[in-house]
């Protein structure tokens, strides 16, 4: 998926369908002349359904479609003949879409499985027949009632990637590498800052046909989650994710006060980010003789309060036991 198609955050409008009216009608049959009401009831209007499609991965379908309308009931008829539903009208979102009513930015519901919908705008209730007023004193009743119009409102649309693991890091440490090298996916490298502006999604084959989704996750700078740089667009996506993958290059100038401020900004933006599981992964280790990593382990192992690896994706270094170590976290609980 190219960077341009993934779309992450759309508003709609939506508006149900109105009920159809009752139908005012008097039977008229040969050889009966007062066969009294008969007029039917009004059909249903259309729902807007939100509906998980485990096919999807954005928003983009979406990205055009301001407006939102579903069908209107039919009215009813003689002979009590109900008019028909109106349409219904589906949304399809991805699994991990969560749904917020616009206006007061509560959320409304969360697709994470299959088969899930929830109807968002219920379409308004046909109207009764006349024949429902017959009664002892009002033997032909000249009325019905009118169907109910439809729910209108704005909805916000919001995706959090549903992935395993998700690459947390400053701009260039090698999120993107790591993913082309360890799945198939095709993110763009390049060697600057921001080089991932969208979420790319890679999904790791281990050992015994056995897989789990890794995220990379464009990069977080210090203040992220006040909304400087891009990445505070894209904290939401590390919420999904079940142990995050901290990466942090050989060269930086202290590792544990990058580590200590990509933790500060994950909290700050959730609290309940610190529940999950946690590694560090130490980047471009091929710059590293045996005697410079003896000593940068000796100083890691006192400063780090976490576990950490070696890793290098241009050298292939360190990947297996990586996946290793990943697969564990995943399946220890």
């Amino acid at each position: 998926m190219t960077e341009g198609n993934f779309v992450d955050y759309v508003k709609l409008h939506v508006t149900s369908g109105n009920g159809g009216g009752g139908s005012v009608h008097l039977h008229r049959e040969k050889f009966i002349e007062k066969g009294g009401p008969d007029g039917g009831d009004g059909g249903r209007g259309g729902h807007i359904i939100i509906r998980a499609n485990p096919n999807m991965w954005t928003l983009l379908h979406l990205k055009f479609k301001r407006h939102l309308r579903a069908g209107h009931g039919g009215h009813g008829a003689k002979s009590r003949s109900t008019g028909h539903d109106g349409e219904d009208e589906y949304i399809d979102v991805p699994l991990g879409t969560v749904i917020k009513d616009t206006e007061t930015d509560k959320v409304i519901f969360e697709i994470t499985e299959e088969d899930q919908e929830f109807i968002v705008a219920e379409g308004g209730m046909g109207g009764r027949g006349n024949w429902h007023f017959k009664s002892s004193t009002n033997q032909t009743p000249r009325y019905a009632q009118p169907g109910i119009e439809g729910y209108e409102r704005q909805l916000t649309i919001e995706l959090k990637i549903l992935a395993d693991v998700g690459l947390v890091g400053f701009p260039n440490v090698g999120k993107s590498t790591l993913l082309s090298v360890i799945t198939a996916a095709k993110p763009k490298i390049a060697n600057y800052e921001f080089t991932t502006l969208k979420p790319n999604l890679g999904i790791v084959e281990y050992r015994d046909f056995k897989t789990f989704v890794v995220a990379d996750i464009p990069g977080i700078i210090e203040g992220a989650a006040e909304g400087k740089g891009i990445g505070h667009r894209f904290l939401r996506h590390i919420e999904r994710n079940s142990t995050l993958l901290f990466m942090i290059p050989a060269d930086a100038d202290s590792i544990s006060r990058q580590y200590d401020i990509l933790l500060n900004e994950l909290q700050k933006y959730n609290p309940e980010m610190l529940d999950k599981s946690r590694l560090i992964a130490i980047t471009k280790c091929d710059m590293l003789d045996e005697e410079l990593k003896a000593e940068l382990k000796e100083e890691l192992d006192r400063e780090l309060p976490i576990d950490y690896m070696f890793i290098s994706s241009v050298a292939q270094q360190g990947l297996t036991e990586l996946k290793d170590r990943l697969w564990k976290m995943l399946n220890e609980e």
